[in-house]
């Protein structure tokens, strides 16, 4: 019988905890506003209680709250500083703002912030029982006035007056907190309200504690300069005993200033004749669209849609531009407006953010000519990039591939965006579409299955796609992991295996098909190479070698073994030359140029510094 009633009394435990945790959740980008007129804690009870207090402030978890009726160093309190005793138990910033001297010490308001202020000042505001004070704290985004009003009309009014003089005064948003001795619908509320917005509930009540029956607790933002501020939560605590007015609090999401909304540039996807994909990430939710058309003074607007609804409140973009001309330049700029509060019936908007106008040129079938830059093996080494880079900045190039290990071991999101954004906005992916195809580093680390919501696989499909630039056919393959699927490093969570004979199947019908076939040349694109007598594992040659050996390309393109390497035709039972590019080191880096002049195509290789280690005739 003990047992079971231990149990219980652990289970009781348990389910409080999780109770509390779930109590007061917090979206995200959003910041708490919290006001407690604590009455120096002592509560309904007559009990003063300061560690029920911060407990009550801690269980909310508030970014700001502005405190009223708060001693320090009094008689009452035994010479307590109330506002440091607090912030010990929350370890929270304090900052506190005198009204008047009280019993040997001083008595006034107080604010508590998770991050630490700027700056502080007070100044008086009029009280003829007792004379009240403004406390103004600056932090890098937002200002913060924490008051206790009068209880004459007439200081309230006051009050006011000298509140917006003294917020005129700053170009971030103010919000303003405390308990102002008045009801909504009051004189000095209404005259408040034509400058400020009120944040909180004037319909929930919070004093008295025990039965509350009015509102005279707020939270303001000021608006006179045009700030909005989107109310996501809002809510009165069922705290009735801790002090004689309820805590409330306002979870608050502001506006974005306009050039912090975009993230990244845009860059361009899945390039075709009569398609592209524009891509790019904004730092907040938003609703986003391309504005695009081949004249400039004259654009339209492409959105996405899923099975009928706008892809919105994300923060990565995909726009597909459908059904455009081939072998035509056309204009775009990506558009972002953040939405600061999304729900069922009642939407809210930040600004609307353009980039600069940029341009691309579509495919065309019948335009042979192309100049393609590969780079694999880069592993994220930015400066290798760009020294190879250097070397063909100048070219007139209309893609770019990265065949592999490009993004090494995805550990996270901000990983991958650096990287992507690195490459992109160096080489122009705003003007010029990249292709991306997956090496085996880029299906390590906890964002490898993510991967591609930041970019968009060629043929919007599979990792590996066949396609044509004007008369040259280009079959890029995924290549998956370079050991068996059962080496424990990867704890049974690959099957690359039943990938690749996916892809052999699918060799089996590219080669077969009409466009493989008139294809006047083809190109093979791979990250490990099917033919390199280095490699000691090599699934991909058990699996395709068979089928390639019926192909008819003109070269193979690869990476993965770190040193470069030319393997002419018949070496190692190739049939069409293979090149495999160098590693991620000065010593070792090379990138490849696939140059397409009428009937005549051919390679070069280059090394960091510029030198041609290889120039072939295709």
């Amino acid at each position: 019988m003990k047992r079971h009633i231990f149990l219980c009394l652990i289970l009781a435990s348990v389910c409080s905890l999780f109770a509390q945790e779930e109590r007061f959740p917090k979206e995200n980008n959003t910041i708490r506003i919290m006001s407690y007129n604590i009455r120096n804690a002592r509560g309904m009870d007559n009990v003063t209680d300061y560690n029920r207090i911060a407990n009550i402030i801690e269980s909310i978890s508030p970014d700001i709250v502005a405190l009223q009726e708060v001693d320090s160093m009094t008689q009452r309190s035994h010479g307590v500083d109330v506002l440091a005793k607090l912030s010990d138990h929350i370890k929270m910033h304090a900052v506190y703002g005198a009204a008047i001297s009280f019993q040997g010490g001083k008595y006034g308001v107080g604010i508590l912030s998770k991050k630490r202020p700027l700056s502080w000042k007070n100044i008086p505001l009029p009280g003829k029982e007792e004379k009240r004070t403004l406390l103004m704290v600056e932090f890098r985004e937002y200002i913060v006035f924490a008051t206790h009003f009068s209880l004459t009309e007439d200081d309230r009014k006051t009050s006011v007056n000298i509140i917006n003089e003294q917020a005129k005064s700053y170009n971030k948003p103010v919000f303003l907190i405390g308990d102002l001795n008045a009801k909504p619908d009051s004189e000095e509320i209404k005259s408040l309200s034509v400058n400020w917005k009120m944040l909180n509930n004037p319909k929930k009540n919070t004093f008295p504690a025990d039965k509350p029956d009015r509102v005279i607790d707020y939270i303001f933002g000021y608006t006179a300069k045009g700030k909005t501020y989107s109310v996501i939560k809002t809510e009165v605590v069922d705290e009735a005993v801790a002090s004689d007015h309820r805590p409330l609090f306002s979870d608050i999401r502001l506006k974005t200033d306009p050039e912090k909304v975009m993230r990244t540039q845009p860059y361009l996807q899945n390039p075709a004749t009569d398609g592209m994909t524009v891509m790019w990430l904004t730092n907040v939710p938003c609703r986003s669209w391309v504005e695009y058309g081949t004249d400039s003074t004259n654009m339209k607007r492409a959105r996405t849609f899923v099975e009928g609804e706008a892809m919105a409140n994300n923060m990565i973009n995909r726009i597909r531009l459908d059904n455009l001309i081939p072998n035509t330049k056309y204009y775009y700029r990506a558009v972002s407006q953040e939405i600061t509060l999304y729900e069922p019936y009642k939407k809210e908007f930040g600004d609307t953010v353009r980039t600069a106008i940029s341009s691309f040129t579509t495919w065309g079938d019948n335009k042979t000519d192309f100049t393609a830059v590969i780079f694999n093996d880069l592993h994220d080494n930015y400066q290798l990039f760009d020294q190879l880079y250097d070397h063909v900045k100048n070219l007139d190039y209309n893609v770019v591939f990265f065949n592999g290990d490009c993004i090494a071991d995805v550990q996270s999101e901000a990983n991958a965006v650096k990287t992507i954004s690195h490459y992109c906005n160096k080489l122009g992916g705003d003007r010029i579409p990249t292709v991306f195809i997956r090496g085996n580093h880029e299906t390590r680390g906890a964002y490898s299955m993510f991967l591609w919501n930041l970019l968009e696989k060629k043929g919007g499909e599979h990792t590996y796609a066949a396609f044509n630039i004007g008369d040259t056919r280009f079959v890029l393959l995924d290549c998956g992991e370079d050991k068996k699927d059962s080496t424990p490093v990867y704890y049974d969570l690959n099957d690359f295996t039943h990938y690749r004979e996916a892809q052999a199947e699918f060799l089996r019908k590219e080669i077969a098909s009409e466009e493989f076939k008139s294809a006047n040349k083809r190109v093979l694109i791979h990250h490990i190479p099917v033919y390199c007598e280095r490699l000691k594992y090599n699934p991909c040659r058990d699996l395709w070698g068979s089928v390639l050996s019926k192909a008819v390309f003109d070269v193979s393109l690869n990476g993965h073994m770190h040193k470069f390497e030319f393997i002419p035709e018949g070496k190692a039972g190739n049939k069409f030359p293979a090149v495999i590019g160098g590693g991620p080191s000065d010593k070792n880096g090379t990138v490849f140029i696939l140059q397409k002049k009428g009937e005549k195509m051919t390679l070069k290789v280059l090394n960091v510094k510029g030198e041609e280690v290889l120039a072939l005739d295709l």
